[in-house]
């Protein structure tokens, strides 16, 4: 994503939450928040979804994805969530967490189709109607020591 991309993703934004960010905060986030990562997803040149990230340390945080409307349905959240996953892997992250509406039942069932559980809920965690969120978390990558990474399965089936 690039300041330039804000027109376009503010409109996404205004159509899919009842809170939006406003331009300053996106402006802060692509200028100056060196820990954000931003991407967008385009159709002819357009802006159809975004999405965006902090990578700390090992830990990745959505912040936001949204999917144009006209767009919806058509596998662009799954998208825009695999190259999130992607770049938080490039820049370290082993886990990758985010926060979402209980009544977000669309959501939920993308997040769970990708692997994401939930491990909380944040009480009265959205200002404008005071909604709990379901945290969720997902693994990147295997730990050290499991099938994937550093070991080798046994060829020999144990003989």
């Amino acid at each position: 994503m690039k300041v330039t991309d804000l027109d376009e993703v503010l409109a996404i934004e205004h159509l899919s939450f009842p809170t939006p960010w406003s331009r300053a905060a996106y402006h802060r986030e692509l200028v100056t928040n060196g820990y954000a990562t931003y991407v967008v997803g385009r159709l002819d040149g357009r802006v159809v979804s975004y999405g965006g990230m902090w990578v700390i340390l090992d830990e990745a945080h959505i912040t936001n994805i949204a999917v144009h409307p006209d767009w919806r349905h058509a596998g662009l959240g799954r998208l825009t969530m695999a190259v999130l996953e992607a770049k938080a892997v490039e820049l370290g992250a082993v886990r990758i967490t985010l926060e979402v509406r209980v009544s977000n039942i669309t959501a939920r069932r993308l997040y769970d189709g990708l692997g994401y559980r939930g491990t909380g809920v944040r009480r009265n965690y959205y200002s404008d109607t005071r909604e709990d969120a379901i945290v969720m978390w997902k693994d990147l990558v295997p730990p050290v020591g499991t099938a994937g990474e550093g070991v080798e399965p046994d060829g020999d089936g144990g003989q």
